[in-house]
């Protein structure tokens, strides 16, 4: 009889080291791409502790709305949405990150 600790005792069915994500479940949709956002937002605005980000889930992925203070609200969307259409790119390359489509709404 051989234990687990023999090297040639295969206990897999192909051969190879399955890798299992523990943390796979434990994760509230949304949350990568709401991290980007809120860090950027902070980031350009002068009052950060004005910025809230609200997660609606929707079927295929997540709407995200930012609220800034009303004297931020040109920083955050630039000249002619420059850097508004910026954020909305990186938000939604970090939700295509995650699986799942990521969509920013800047709210008033």
């Amino acid at each position: 009889m051989s234990d687990a600790s023999d090297p040639e005792v295969d206990f897999a069915d192909d051969g190879e080291v399955d890798e299992v994500d523990d943390m796979a479940g434990n994760r509230a949709p949304g949350a990568i791409p709401r991290g980007v956002l809120e860090h950027i937002a902070r980031s350009i605005v002068d009052d950060p502790d004005a910025v809230v980000v609200e997660v609606d889930e929707a079927r295929r992925g997540v709407n995200l709305r930012l609220h800034v203070a009303p004297d931020d609200m040109g920083r955050i969307i630039g000249r002619r949405g420059r850097v508004a259409q910026a954020i909305r790119t990186l938000v939604r390359a970090a939700g295509a990150n995650e699986g799942i489509e990521a969509n920013v709404d800047i709210v008033d």
